[in-house]
């Protein structure tokens, strides 16, 4: 086992000569059989010396109390350890780890402690940078809402469309991110059911497309659909669904060069139904692929227009969530140039 980082020491060095053996009431009997034994032998030696029982017997006593105390020592250690490392954890350090060296109910007991601690502290690494994150992500777009309002009162801008749209889409982002929190937080509480139903492939994909035609407009970028056959539908929740189709057509539009065109193409592949949503952006290195579904991971590669192209780094995570709660699963397809995002459902779940 490899060493513990922050591994809790006992003051009195411990030895430990019994961890080869697998269970704690084997070492007890070798325990007790080799304090009878050293306890014989000394009331035996000093018999054969003629040193009397005056002497023989407490010798005796002190030197099996002292066999008992070296070994129970060292098979005791782990739990002392853990005792500390508990402690030590009420008090908010989560690196302390204890040293499992034997094999016994003790041996197994400090391993899954280990590895709760290693939980514990990845959870706690998380906590804190969730809220480090999430600091960050509101204080941009506030940020930079702030400042435009301010030049509005001041007189340095002026309330025009153009101002009034950029102010518009901070909300905007600062919208999406909070409901991209509260999600998070049901996804955590484990509050989040499906309505499952068939949904027609086709008339859901031109549904999505249409409803984000106002952003893809910004930029000049149109929507395809392709639904083969036409009749394909897929037993889901349409709201989360809609919610995976949503976060997926924002992404790419925001990395899609301007002119560019947004493909959803949607087929049958097995048992399954696969969704793809394709665009004409500079992709995603495949070192990044796995990455980009974590929480606040997010792509910061510039666009073919320069643009430097980053969201909340929330909408992907829930997407990968979505996609598993159907039990389905969404990945970065390989494609030679764009990014291809694939969505893989169950086409025959039961309702």
């Amino acid at each position: 086992m490899a060493t513990p980082r922050h591994a809790v020491r006992s003051r009195i060095p411990d030895v430990r000569p019994l961890d080869r053996f697998s269970s704690i009431k084997i070492k007890l009997g070798i325990l007790v059989t080799a304090t009878v034994t050293l306890a014989v032998l000394i009331t035996w030696v000093g018999l054969h010396y003629e040193l009397g029982p005056r002497w023989t017997l407490p010798l005796a006593v002190i030197v099996s109390v002292v066999a008992v105390q070296v070994l129970a020592h060292g098979m005791t250690a782990p739990l002392r350890e853990m005792r500390a490392a508990s402690r030590a954890m009420a008090a908010g350090d989560y690196t302390q780890r204890v040293r499992a060296t034997s094999r016994d109910e003790v041996g197994q007991l400090a391993q899954a402690f280990n590895t709760m601690a290693e939980d514990l502290e990845q959870v706690d690494n998380l906590r804190r940078e969730m809220v480090a994150n999430v600091s960050h992500e509101l204080r941009t777009p506030v940020a930079a809402l702030q400042a435009q309002l301010e030049n509005m009162v001041d007189g340095v801008v002026e309330p025009e469309p153009t101002a009034l749209q950029a102010a518009l889409e901070q909300i905007e982002r600062l919208g999406r991110l909070v409901t991209y929190l509260l999600d998070l937080s049901r996804i955590e509480a484990g509050a989040v059911g499906l309505d499952i139903a068939d949904v027609p492939l086709a008339d859901f994909l031109a549904d999505a497309a249409r409803a984000a035609a106002p952003i893809g407009a910004a930029r000049g970028v149109t929507f395809e659909v392709t639904v083969v056959p036409t009749a394909l539908t897929v037993p889901a929740d349409a709201e989360r669904l809609h919610q995976v189709m949503n976060n997926l057509l924002h992404n790419a539009v925001r990395h899609s060069p301007a002119g560019g065109v947004v493909r959803l193409e949607a087929r049958p592949s097995g048992r399954t139904v696969v969704i793809d949503v394709v665009d004409q952006g500079p992709g995603i290195p495949p070192a990044d692929r796995r990455r980009v579904f974590e929480r606040f991971a997010r792509g910061n590669a510039p666009s073919r227009s320069g643009e430097t192209t980053g969201g909340t780094g929330l909408g992907l995570s829930i997407v990968r969530w979505a996609a598993e709660l159907h039990g389905g699963s969404v990945e970065v397809a390989d494609t030679p140039s764009g990014c291809t995002m694939r969505v893989t459902l169950l086409g025959d779940r039961a309702h």
